[in-house]
């Protein structure tokens, strides 16, 4: 008998918790200034028991050439790249309209 997800009740072969997990996020991005003036992206707002943030922290440094880290349920990436980060957020299945670009 296969494992049966414990929040949607179907077999974790067709769970679909994380997909769920991704439209309802809120997520915000913005740039601050760190020291010496360089610049980091922040994304924030995400869930962290529904959603993996190193993996997807990873997959962002990977596709954005940049480095990175997963604190306090933020991500942030090195140098500004809020307008790359939105749309690779948009094609990994998070909701358009739920993404705040500030």
């Amino acid at each position: 008998m296969p494992e049966i997800c414990p929040r949607c009740g179907l077999p974790k072969e067709l769970c679909v918790c994380e997909e769920i997990a991704k439209e309802e996020q809120k997520i915000k991005i913005y740039v601050t200034k760190r020291r010496f003036g360089k610049l980091m992206t922040i994304i924030e707002g995400f869930d962290k028991s529904a959603i993996d943030l190193k993996e997807l922290a990873k997959k962002l440094k990977d596709k954005c050439a940049c480095g990175g880290t997963v604190k306090d349920n933020t991500i942030e990436l090195q140098g500004d790249h809020r307008k790359k980060v939105a749309k690779l957020l948009v094609e990994m299945g998070f909701s358009e309209d739920s993404i705040e670009i500030r």
